[in-house]
């Protein structure tokens, strides 16, 4: 059953790759994407909640050097009352995800990251990493003129816990594995995000931010994003904006 909805996002994104042009065209600010507001549900890393019904895919754009990978990757988001969903979908050839643990250097293997920046008077904002084996790695970032102090969850009580899963399409989700993709559902609360300021969001809020994938199956690692940022990822400046209807 999960095999056939995974499938049934792949059709799907195939459709929307063909229909949509790529919304990273380096707008930066101007470019938004309207997050949607959903009653909480159950993550189960399918995507197959009707919630996500109400919940545009945003298709990943690449670097300029990567115009030939033929590999897609796309993202949804929705808001409520308690937190953020978002939904990665994946096309890829091989998992190249080992790391076993929570809390490690995800973003040197496979890899899809959210950015969240809810209130541009402070250069600190958070991100959040996943690996296609369902590891996360959740951190605030202080960014002082490129210098980055990164900050863990201490006490990472029930409370404040991301829900969080990952499934592989058409292979097993171990290391190494052939497939034809991965999918990452995830649940950030808004109590996770709280050292931050204009959390919640209230309906017609913005925030800047980012999405982001990194596939290492070339000889160089191959990345996907939503906005194009400049040297790193960590170019705020360069973020999108998310406005909660």
């Amino acid at each position: 059953m999960m095999y056939k909805s995974l499938l049934i996002i792949v059709s799907s994104l195939i459709t929307a790759c063909s229909n949509r042009e790529s919304n990273g065209d380096g707008e930066n600010k101007s470019a938004v994407y309207h997050v949607q507001k959903a009653a909480d549900f159950q993550v189960t890393g399918d995507g197959s909640n009707e919630n996500w019904g109400k919940a545009e895919w945003i298709v990943l754009a690449k670097r300029e050097q990567f115009k030939d990978n033929p590999l897609q990757t796309n993202v949804k988001a929705l808001y409520s009352e308690t937190g953020l969903y978002f939904l990665f979908s994946c096309q890829d050839n091989k998992l190249t995800s080992s790391m076993n643990a929570d809390f490690m250097d995800l973003w040197k293997e496979d890899v899809a990251e959210v950015f969240l920046w809810p209130d541009e008077n402070y250069p600190t904002y958070f991100e959040y990493e996943i690996s296609p084996l369902n590891h996360e790695l959740p951190i605030l970032v202080a960014n002082t003129n490129g210098d980055l102090l990164r900050w863990q969850p201490f006490h990472y009580d029930a409370d404040r816990q991301t829900d969080h899963e990952t499934a592989a399409l058409g292979g097993e989700k171990k290391p190494g594995a052939a497939v034809d993709g991965w999918v990452a559902e995830f649940f950030i609360p808004y109590k996770l995000l709280i050292p931050l300021n204009h959390v919640p969001p209230h309906k017609g809020d913005r925030w800047r931010a980012n999405f982001y994938r990194v596939d290492y199956d070339e000889p160089k690692s191959v990345s996907w994003l939503w906005q194009l940022t400049k040297n790193t990822f960590h170019d705020y400046e360069s973020f999108g904006s998310i406005i909660f209807n």
